[in-house]
């Protein structure tokens, strides 16, 4: 059997996110290695496709990633299911008031699907996935986030098959959204 200790934590950044220097033995038979990992412990997160089963259309955000502005030198916008960090260790309520903030949908359940960790070669988030059902009787406001965390998101209405297509022609590369998107053809299209 195999035993994994943490030898060390450095600290490496407290900025938005922690960011430590991990030192890790591993204890194999007789043998021990030492490993060092940087991990960015940034808190779990929740994302939810909204799916409308009349219309067979979903809600899309669009909203500016550094990282994609960095990496692709466009203007950094990415297309994604709504999304965002846990509050309160509570995700159902999490995802509900990011739908709310995000699209001005007020939902009134929500359904889990699953667990998955998206990058955890480097990051500790835990994102979970869920499904909600919306019409526009739930239409409560514009959206499009809020201003005080800087969120100037535009709120996108398509047909399922449309956001499949934007998949394969590279319009959406977010792979919670494409997680999503894939689960709703699976499941929703008949």
């Amino acid at each position: 059997m195999n035993t994994v200790k943490i030898k060390e934590v450095q600290n490496l950044s407290k900025e938005k996110y922690l960011v430590n220097k991990y030192s890790i033995v591993f204890e194999k038979e007789s043998e021990q290695i030492e490993i060092q990992r940087i991990v960015v412990e940034r808190g779990h997160g929740a994302a939810i496709l909204l799916f409308n089963p009349e219309s067979k259309k979903i809600i899309l955000v669009d909203q500016f990633r550094a990282p994609v502005f960095i990496n692709e030198n466009t203007n950094g916008n990415l297309i994604e299911v709504c999304a965002g960090i846990i509050d309160d260790n509570n995700p159902i309520s999490t995802i509900i008031k990011e739908v709310e903030e995000e699209t001005g949908y007020k939902l009134k359940n929500v359904e889990k699907i699953y667990e998955a960790y998206m990058s955890p070669g480097i990051m500790t988030e835990l994102i979970h996935f869920f499904v909600g059902f919306y019409d526009s009787s739930m239409k409560i406001s514009e959206g499009g986030g809020l201003a005080s965390e800087n969120e100037w998101i535009t709120v996108l209405e398509v047909s399922l098959s449309e956001a499949l297509d934007w998949i394969k022609i590279g319009k959406i590369k977010d792979a919670k959204t494409i997680m999503l998107l894939q689960y709703a053809e699976i499941h929703f299209i008949k």
